[in-house]
């Protein structure tokens, strides 16, 4: 299979009231494609994700206040630790893509799949034309809603 014989879809996830670890985990099996049949790991056969309402996702417990986030400058003394209260505060889509990143594969298709996701902290993101009528979060959940349309 080759990159232009692969058919990509978009996905909207909406943030709000999720936590951050479930959240993360279910966009990147959609950015890897293993949603997919036709998966592979060696390609990048994965769809687009466009994560919004970013501010408004759950951390569990204390992690709030508790986690540590680490940053260094590869300078004496240039270790830089914050919170993930702190980092919500400054910059909240930087904690959906960092746990979305741990979860990806970390060599050069790792990266070419992040490029394929989009997080927006509000409701505005300019992506509304390329999602069709229904808009799905996961294949769980679209297996769910299938089971439920049936049985009526």
């Amino acid at each position: 299979m080759k990159n232009d014989q692969i058919n990509r879809n978009w996905h909207l996830i909406d943030a709000k009231r999720k936590v951050l670890g479930r959240l993360a985990s279910e966009a990147a099996y959609l950015l890897m494609g293993k949603n997919k049949s036709s998966y592979v790991p060696y390609l990048d056969s994965g769809d687009y994700v466009v994560v919004i309402n970013a501010k408004d996702v759950v951390l569990s417990g204390k992690k709030e206040f508790h986690k540590k986030y680490y940053h260094h400058s590869h300078f004496p003394g240039g270790l830089k630790i914050k919170t993930a209260a702190q980092i919500r505060e400054e910059n909240p889509q930087k904690l959906i893509r960092n746990a979305i990143t741990g979860m990806m594969p970390k060599t050069k298709l790792g990266k070419m799949m992040l490029k394929k996701l989009f997080v927006y902290s509000d409701n505005n993101y300019p992506y509304a034309s390329k999602f069709i009528a229904t808009v799905s979060t996961t294949p769980q959940q679209l297996k769910h809603t299938s089971l439920k349309v049936a049985r009526k």
